[in-house]
């Protein structure tokens, strides 16, 4: 595997009842954070209900950040297909590859909120069926010029086409969610896409999966035809850093109850369930012992790192799942740590200026006494040079 890329899986997780256009402006803002850090990706999230997850168009999320940001690059985490037209989705996804001049990235998935696909009639097996025939459609119109007619459960379409190619050459990246069932990397394997592991890095069980995901994902490419990349498959995992972890144990206390509150007593989605109570401690050793993430220090953040390029054979992406477990401040430095410390030894920016050091470290008694010699000789020269004056 080449150089592993980081970046941000943007739900997002916000406390309800509280002011959601100063939380939405604050999501902004860490996005544009991230860009200056050299952050590669983010991908911004679609949901309509429980009162937490609040972005209800990331196409509209991501034409806002990318005016505010420079390199990174924005993508939707995911789009529910399975509530849409599945030519408007291509259509717009395209309008944003040339608005951004190649910045997008296409997340897909069949929806995660029963919630939200209660209020349009349908239930969570109907998504995961639409999201095959839709997904298919959007392949279809991304890569081909041929006219598509199909008609689904909730849409028709009739000699569609898309009247703009994409912007990046020849597609900007696509990728299906994997959370619990074989559907995410059973499609990503036939359609020769990327893979976002949500899910699998969130549980026990999941983490214990990930070899099997891609597994699943190479014998359908194999049974298809279609051509698949481990740079292409990305992993959503947890992160909290402090300078120790005494403090990053102090920083979670602002909000980690929430966030397992909202899992555990309001979103109707047990894949994503998580474990503990009340005790903040409790919450805190769930994720760190559970190979969920990682609560700690820059070492234990690699060390999670470590542990999922291990269990998984290898990925292209570590995506780091947003929450507001700690404060702002708090969490930008977070993010700003595991750039400084983290990134860098998974990217082979680490290991050169360290063998540098070590190199510069061997050889400094050497020649820190020639550096004392030509001071010598330097200084014994201006004596000599003033005896000569004196005569």
């Amino acid at each position: 595997m080449g150089k592993l890329r980081f970046g941000i899986f943007m739900a997002p997780f916000h406390l309800a009842g509280e002011n959601p256009t100063i939380a939405l402006q604050r999501d902004l803002d860490l996005v544009a954070h991230l860009d200056r850090l050299g952050y590669d990706e983010a991908w911004i999230g679609e949901h309509h209900s429980a009162g937490s997850e609040i972005i209800a168009s990331p196409e509209i999320f991501m034409a806002t950040a990318a005016e505010r940001t420079r390199h990174i690059k924005l993508g939707t985490g995911v789009v529910s297909l399975s509530y849409h037209n599945p030519l408007w989705v291509a259509e717009r996804m395209v309008l944003l590859d040339h608005l951004t001049r190649g910045r997008v990235m296409l997340g897909v998935g069949p929806g995660s909120l029963p919630t939200d696909s209660a209020m349009l009639g349908l239930n969570p097996t109907d998504t995961r069926e639409l999201l095959d025939t839709n997904l298919d459609v959007v392949m279809r119109l991304l890569r081909g010029d041929e006219p598509v007619s199909v008609t689904t459960r909730t849409h028709e379409l009739v000699d569609a086409r898309l009247h703009l190619r994409p912007y990046s050459d020849p597609l900007f990246d696509v990728a299906v969610a994997a959370v619990a069932s074989p559907t995410g990397p059973r499609l990503a394997g036939q359609h020769g896409i990327g893979l976002l592991s949500i899910g699998a890095t969130l549980t026990p069980d999941g983490f214990d999966a990930l070899a099997h995901h891609w597994n699943v994902v190479r014998e359908r490419a194999t049974a298809f035809g279609s051509a698949v990349d481990r740079d292409k498959w990305r992993l959503v995992s947890l992160f909290h850093v402090a300078e120790t972890r005494e403090q990053a144990y102090r920083d979670v206390e602002y909000g980690i109850k929430q966030w397992f509150d909202y899992f555990q007593e309001v979103a109707a989605f047990p894949q994503m369930g998580v474990e503990g109570n009340t005790d903040i401690r409790q919450m805190i050793d769930f994720i760190n012992e559970g190979g969920i993430g990682a609560i700690g220090t820059i070492e234990d953040a690699r060390a999670q790192v470590q542990r999922l390029v291990d269990q998984s054979g290898g990925f292209g992406s570590m995506l780091l799942l947003a929450h507001d477990w700690a404060n702002p401040a708090a969490t930008k430095r977070s993010f700003e740590l595991i750039a400084q410390h983290v990134m860098p030894a998974f990217q082979g920016q680490a290991g050169s200026t360290l063998d540098a050091k070590a190199r510069a470290t061997e050889a400094r008694a050497g020649y820190a006494e020639q550096q004392n010699q030509a001071v010598a000789h330097m200084t014994e020269k201006y004596e000599q040079e003033l005896k000569d004056q004196q005569r």
